[in-house]
């Protein structure tokens, strides 16, 4: 079934809204507050504080609204302005990650924590290995998927409180073999690998903070929809309740232990977790 309802959509749940973009619109590299702007409002507030890596997404925004309401302080990092962030970093998707993790270092204060990050950043494209397009699809779920984790890690081995929480997002069908999607399911078990090696005790974070992994099937947004208007939605995973599930983690309303990788399966309109063992 997760074949047949997306073999002809590239699914956007994190960094980039569609794969077919018009690059002219993604030269905006500027910060939408200065970088002295994000730091003293970050240094004013007494909320906690969350990094939402991907915040303009379809996940991304619903994310940085069910934070924002539950009186956190938001940062979002993307390739798009997050209006309802209180603050933004936009990057230049043209840039690599080095350019990447040098706007976002640039325009952190080096003693500025958050106590949770989150990387909801990614997409979907398809292709077997006999495909040419399993080229170009493997190098965007790359740059989507793996670079973000990265960046979003690396960010959190300096700017993660000492017992914080760092989310990476994964996928069920990458636990298997996924020959109709190759560069997807490359990339995201290696999303699945860096959390298990963050997980160890000499990761280079900290050895009281929190890594885990949420692993969807199909989410419930409104590009899938667009692209699967026949497809059955009561498996499709709401964002809300993926929203919901990270702040009660963050929040320690909802156990995860270190390293976990949190399969999200919906059946028949209802959501339940499943820790893969």
């Amino acid at each position: 079934m997760f074949f047949s309802q997306i073999r002809k959509w590239r699914v956007s749940y994190g960094f980039f809204y569609a794969v077919n973009f018009n690059r002219r619109s993604f030269h905006k590299s500027c910060c939408i507050e200065s970088s002295h702007c994000v730091q003293n409002s970050l240094k004013a507030m007494t909320e906690k504080r969350a990094l939402i890596y991907g915040g303009r997404g379809a996940l991304g925004s619903t994310c940085v609204e069910t934070f924002r309401n539950n009186g956190w302080w938001v940062l979002s990092i993307d390739v798009f302005e997050q209006p309802k962030a209180n603050s933004n970093i936009v990057l230049n998707i043209q840039d690599d990650m080095e350019k990447h993790v040098e706007k976002i270092e640039n325009e952190l204060d080096k003693d500025m924590t958050f106590k949770c990050i989150l990387c909801v950043a990614g997409g979907w494209a398809g292709g077997a290995i006999s495909s040419r397009k399993v080229f170009s699809a493997t190098d965007l779920m790359w740059r989507q998927s793996v670079w973000s984790s990265v960046i979003a890690s690396h960010i959190a081995s300096k700017h993660l409180d000492s017992d914080g929480f760092l989310q990476l997002t994964g996928a069920v069908p990458c636990l298997q073999g996924t020959p109709g999607m190759v560069g997807y399911g490359m990339a995201k078990a290696a999303v699945h690998q860096l959390i298990k090696s963050l997980a160890c005790p000499s990761s280079g974070l900290s050895k009281t903070s929190t890594v885990f992994g949420i692993l969807p099937i199909v989410l419930d947004t409104p590009g899938n929809r667009a692209g699967m208007p026949s497809a059955d939605t009561s498996s499709w995973t709401p964002l809300d309740y993926v929203a919901g599930l990270l702040l009660k983690i963050v929040n320690k309303d909802a156990p995860c232990d270190n390293g976990s990788l949190i399969k999200l399966v919906t059946e028949n309109g209802t959501t339940k977790t499943e820790v893969v063992s």
